[in-house]
């Protein structure tokens, strides 16, 4: 069985790991470089086993060394190896000078690459450029390298991580192979499974290089990848003599003119999670047609703050923002939810208010995309994706409580614990209402009694496995509320997957 979490390393970590395979167990970068060169040509003959012209591209430093080993082996199988040299590789370090002379040992053709080169149609490309260490603008010789092997029409490996692509953060250093696979060694990058990163790394394999399980202690990950498996305690069936008031109270306030849609949508996915009771607070125009689409939930007109307080004195949580707008309507029910000091989950105009009048608060969870982040954080949302970990952290530190931050390859940071990746989910989300629902999510299980930050992560797990369940229809055209149906599947989950 898949392990529930699985660590998440920076380049700085994987190197640590390297010296000490060195320093504990006599391991040599040799060795390594031995392995991973050998575990890359493993993969490639099993992942296009009829390929016959391969065609590598290596840089001058470890990572080409591994693009060296790789050629060497292709070539003693009896593929036909054209290998092409990019920057400078009189200063290689021993290990990868090593590969290089096995290969020249083995008469496989090198040729340095420039813009004018002649290349042939190769099977499958290699990538073996820049690995973990580029975290600057690229050179233009390798921007060129790039752009090349992309018009060559041919599926590519990368060794290690696609070259361009900052191991750490994701970012994309002036640009990047679209690799069709990746495989990495020691331990999964998080630039490979957040940000822009992850739309260039294709099928991702990791291979540990047969380091000791031992060695792996020693270091502490900087974030782990998970699944809903992990908390599947929570969803264990519920006794004969349940009744709805053991499932808890949520309460969604928001609904604006041209917005009454997405507390409708975040009222039922706490529903559809299992919440037992679900009222919501908006516009009084709005609280008919709510109740008209879904009889089971409870909606109120509320004009002002004073009418919102008996429904605040009913609620366990509180979804604050869907639809919410910023108008003085909108701002009397943002302070009185606040000041009620009840768990909250805070997404969309609840984002953009907090930004304008910051508060700290223990018991929340906040939900902001990546321009929501920005505005949370005086930034911009190019600095929010250029270090998405870095932002979800600073978000927690600043305002208290657990930061979700959505899009590719969401975090939850919560204060001391882990920060947690989901790499589910996929571009068929990108569309309204997909935010509400997941804010409805997390409220339905924080109300069923799910501690907030492990209701953030695994809402987040169920958000996105229902995204992924609804586009096997396809991903273009998807909206928000084909995600219901799954809700309620996974919801009743038995912990495959």
């Amino acid at each position: 069985m898949q392990p529930t979490k699985l660590p998440i390393y920076q380049a700085q970590q994987i190197r640590e790991f390297e010296q000490l395979a060195e320093e504990r167990f006599n391991i040599s970068s040799h060795v390594l470089m031995q392995r991973a060169g050998r575990a890359a040509f493993d993969f490639l003959i099993r992942r296009w086993p009829h390929a016959q012209k391969i065609a590598v591209f290596c840089g001058g430093g470890n990572n080409g060394g591994d693009g060296y080993v790789l050629a060497y082996h292709a070539r003693q199988r009896g593929l036909q190896v054209t290998i092409w040299q990019v920057g400078h590789h009189d200063r290689l370090k021993e290990e990868a000078k090593y590969a290089l002379n096995a290969c020249r040992e083995a008469h496989i053709l090198m040729n340095s690459f420039n813009e004018k080169a002649d290349l042939e149609h190769p099977d499958v490309i290699v990538d073996a450029l820049c690995g973990t260490g580029a975290h600057d603008l690229l050179r233009e010789e390798m921007v060129s390298a790039i752009r090349r092997m992309q018009r060559m029409a041919a599926p590519i490996l990368a060794i290690d991580v696609p070259s361009g692509i900052d191991a750490d953060t994701g970012k994309v250093l002036g640009a990047a192979v679209h690799a069709t696979a990746t495989v990495t060694f020691i331990g999964l990058k998080l630039g490979l499974l957040t940000g822009q990163g992850i739309a260039y790394v294709g099928e991702l394999i990791n291979n540990d290089l047969q380091l000791p399980a031992e060695l792996f202690l020693d270091i502490k990950p900087v974030a782990e990848k998970i699944q809903l498996n992990a908390y599947q305690s929570y969803l264990k069936p519920r006794a004969r003599d349940w009744h709805k008031g053991l499932s808890g109270h949520v309460l969604v306030v928001g609904g604006t003119s041209g917005f009454s849609g997405a507390p409708r949508m975040a009222a039922e996915a706490a529903l559809r999670v299992g919440a037992g009771l679900v009222s919501v607070a908006t516009r009084p125009e709005y609280a008919v047609a709510m109740n008209v689409d879904r009889p089971e939930l409870m909606c109120h007109g509320v004009t002002k703050r004073e009418e919102l307080e008996p429904l605040l004195e009913k609620a366990d949580v509180i979804v604050l923002g869907p639809g919410l707008g910023q108008s003085d309507w909108s701002k009397q029910l943002w302070a009185a939810v606040c000041e009620k000091k009840l768990s909250l989950v805070v997404d969309a105009d609840g984002l953009n208010l907090l930004a304008t009048m910051p508060q700290q608060y223990e018991h929340w969870v906040l939900t902001p995309h990546p321009g929501e982040a920005a505005r949370l954080l005086a930034s911009t949302v190019q600095a929010v994706q250029d270090d998405r970990l870095a932002a979800t952290r600073l978000i927690s530190q600043r305002y208290g409580g657990t930061c979700v931050l959505k899009g590719a390859g969401s975090l939850i940071t919560a204060p001391n614990s882990l920060p947690a990746l989901c790499d589910r989910g996929n571009p068929g989300m990108a569309s309204a209402g997909m935010g509400d629902i997941l804010s409805g999510v997390i409220g339905g299980l924080i109300a069923q009694g799910v501690p907030l930050a492990d209701a953030a992560r695994m809402g987040v797990c169920l958000h996105a496995m229902a995204g992924d369940l609804a586009a096997k229809d396809g991903e273009r055209g998807m909206i928000a509320t084909d995600l219901m149906p799954y809700l309620r599947r996974l919801s009743n989950y038995t912990g495959q997957g």
